[in-house]
């Protein structure tokens, strides 16, 4: 299930139970997320990624194009080591990845179930 908090600036959204972003999660991840991103500003909380590939990437790429392409914004926030570590040898640690720790729970924000 997915978890959306408003905060003053963007939607955060935490995806439970994915701790891989990898080939077979890609599509889904899109899918879900498209529509909201098209919508508004959205941050992919990726606190429980461990691991992501080639389709991880692209997939967050395609997310990113959809918001930009629709006038909002589309970041990660709370990310691992060390896939931040492999997002900033593609060089997308500048464009997606914001350093801001974002805690929901903690910020005072309305839970609501992801659509």
């Amino acid at each position: 299930m997915n978890n959306v908090f408003q905060n003053s600036s963007a939607h955060v959204v935490e995806l439970d139970g994915l701790t891989e972003l990898v080939r077979g999660n890609d599509a889904r991840l899109v899918a879900t997320l498209a529509p909201l991103v098209r919508a508004e500003d959205v941050s992919l909380d990726m606190n429980h990624v461990h691991r992501i590939d080639a389709a991880g990437i692209a997939a967050l790429i395609s997310l990113y194009g959809c918001a930009r392409d629709s006038g909002h914004a589309f970041q990660v926030c709370n990310v691992p080591a060390r896939v931040e570590e492999i997002l900033s040898l593609v060089g997308l640690d500048h464009i997606l990845v914001t350093s801001t720790t974002v805690l929901p729970q903690c910020c005072g924000c309305e839970q609501q179930p992801a659509a």
